[in-house]
């Protein structure tokens, strides 16, 4: 490729409205273009990119025993209406109907879809087990997409599903997938973790992610020095003790205006670790669960799911607390609500200690509550988020850092299989659900992330593996003869070694900006025809990422490239 062919529209200045580096540096750079919030359309240099993941992704997937599909982007609504999710996904699933008024939705994911599909051909043990997957469009709605490709709405993604009859079986794969994950990684030469994560919207019973580590990531990665790491929504805190202590009996005092913990702590004198927060979430059966927490904590909701066994709840309307409790918020308690609901204590707090509770009554909380005399409260969870400094179940104390994830591998069991009905004959003659896993890589996600981690004042330094060339062939003074015919030389020998490898000819500006060009893109090696080659006749290499440069003559610079780029 002649740089004076291609379509590579660099800016010098940072756009406004870019927020991350990697979202700066790839419409700097020209590899993206905005064409509506949260959707990006590729220009070539960063499909190029895009490709060249995608390659490693498919290497991998095909070495790992999976086999690729390309499931349809627009999806009858009758199969998520099958599985329950139609509406459990919320307004991030984008519905539409067909002229026939039939429902569809865009795929964000395509558990239902495979499900049908396998579910639909498979019907032995002996066709087991069974593992497909696809590098396909999806869409989510996102509420509020930012952050370019990393949080948009229409993005690409690699997903697989496997099938199988018993859940040892989903083990041996699940293993797999994990290898395949950490080798595609290390050859995009990324920095990450695996951390334990929840399994969110997908479900299933253990799931973990893939972390690539930068200061801007949007997750929160909580790890000890043994070696354990989670994401904070999937983090486990320990119990506190619980002590044997006599408490006063309760008291209600006027407490004027003090509707936040703060608030509270300062009127009374108190640390926030003896005050009690309370909240009231709604279930999706429209049961109240009231959560009781330790005043400096903050509530975990995936927590709070799975001590409901997955069902679905979100955080009550004021109408409603009032409803339950008499009182709008900043006053509410475990005693005296209006309504009965169920109550849930998080784990830090002691039931038998002596704690401030709101009154359910206005500017009123109650002194010296101990929940296991005056509630009757016998039973704590893990509810809370997880904070440095806490104790882990696995030994240690956690350390934050953060991580952009890229990808993520599920342990579904059964529960699409069973939710849609898609059953075998296993091998004691007896019809069973399938046994699922899906694993899902963000392709433009990963793209982003390398550039989070890969990059300087100048611009992207990319990994050899994702660089959209390997190789800028800089002719300084395109109209000189000599420097034409020695550029033209080695871009053909190089293109003949299989490097990527870009000739920059561009006649109408100075070598000033083609350097620039070159480091803001990042390719890997520039090889520059210039003063140096008049005056010695030797070229000059300069390594991107470290800076090193050094001369040689034409006939060395394919070895010296090879002795930097091959690893």
């Amino acid at each position: 490729m002649k740089f004076s062919n291609l379509f590579v529209p660099t800016l010098k200045e940072t756009p406004k409205d870019a927020e991350v580096v990697s979202h700066q540096l790839m419409i700097r750079a020209g590899l993206i273009r905005k064409s509506a919030a949260g959707i990006y359309s590729y220009l070539p240099l960063g499909l190029r990119v895009i490709q060249k993941f995608e390659a490693i992704v498919r290497e991998e997937m095909n070495k790992a025993g999976a086999q690729e599909v390309l499931l349809p982007m627009v999806v009858p609504g009758k199969l998520w209406k099958k599985s329950a999710r139609w509406d459990q996904y919320g307004r991030e699933l984008l519905r539409f109907t067909d002229r026939k008024n039939q429902d569809f939705c865009l795929g964000p994911t395509h558990e239902e879809v495979i499900t049908e599909l396998i579910g639909s051909h498979i019907t032995s043990y002996k066709q087991l087990p069974i593992n497909v997957y696809q590098i396909q469009t999806k869409f989510r709605d996102e509420i509020r997409p930012r952050f370019g490709v990393m949080r948009s709405r229409e993005f690409v993604m690699k997903d697989a599903y496997s099938f199988h009859e018993t859940p040892e079986d989903l083990d041996l794969t699940y293993e797999a997938m994990h290898k395949a994950y950490v080798r595609i990684f290390e050859r995009c030469q990324l920095r990450f973790k695996v951390v334990n994560a929840d399994s969110g919207s997908i479900g299933g019973s253990e799931s973990a992610e893939f972390m690539v580590t930068a200061d801007t990531g949007e997750d929160e990665i909580l790890e000890t020095d043994s070696g354990y790491a989670a994401n904070v929504e999937a983090a486990e805190t320990v119990a506190i003790p619980d002590p044997e202590m006599e408490v006063g009996q309760p008291e209600a005092i006027n407490t004027p205006g003090t509707k936040t913990i703060d608030a509270l702590a300062t009127f009374l004198n108190k640390s926030p670790e003896t005050l009690v927060k309370t909240l009231i979430y709604i279930t999706d059966d429209q049961e109240p669960i009231m959560i009781l927490l330790r005043g400096d904590h903050t509530l975990n909701e995936p927590k709070l799911k799975n001590v409901l066994n997955g069902k679905g709840v979100r955080p009550a309307k004021e109408a409603e607390i009032v409803d339950i409790c008499g009182v709008t918020p900043g006053f509410l308690g475990p005693l005296k609500t209006q309504k009965p609901c169920q109550v849930l204590v998080d784990h830090s707090v002691p039931l038998n200690g002596d704690l401030t509770v709101g009154a359910n009554e206005l500017d009123t909380h109650i002194v010296h509550v101990q929940l296991s005399r005056d509630c009757g409260l016998t039973e704590r969870y893990d509810l809370r988020n997880a904070v440095p400094g806490d104790e882990s179940p696995q030994g240690g104390t956690y350390k934050s850092t953060r991580g952009i994830e890229v990808g993520h591998i599920f342990k579904l069991g059964d529960k699409y299989s069973l939710a849609m009905d898609k059953t075998f004959l296993n091998a004691n003659g007896k019809t069973a659900p399938f046994i699922m896993g899906c694993y899902g890589i963000g392709i433009g996600r990963t793209v982003a992330a390398s550039i989070e981690q890969c990059h300087d004042e100048k611009g992207i330094v990319w990994p050899t593996e994702l660089a959209p060339f390997h190789v800028d062939v800089i002719v300084a003074k395109p109209k000189d003869p000599e420097h034409t015919a020695i550029g033209d030389q080695l871009y053909k020998a190089l293109l003949d070694s299989q490097w990527d490898t870009i000739l920059d000819d561009r006649s109408d500006i100075s070598v000033g900006v083609k350097f620039k060009d070159a480091e803001l893109i990042g390719f890997p090696v520039q090889c520059v025809i210039g003063k140096i080659t008049s005056e010695t006749g030797e070229v000059e290499l300069i390594k991107r990422d470290t800076g090193d440069r050094v001369s040689v003559k034409p006939d060395q610079v394919l070895s010296t490239i090879n002795s930097w780029l091959i690893t």
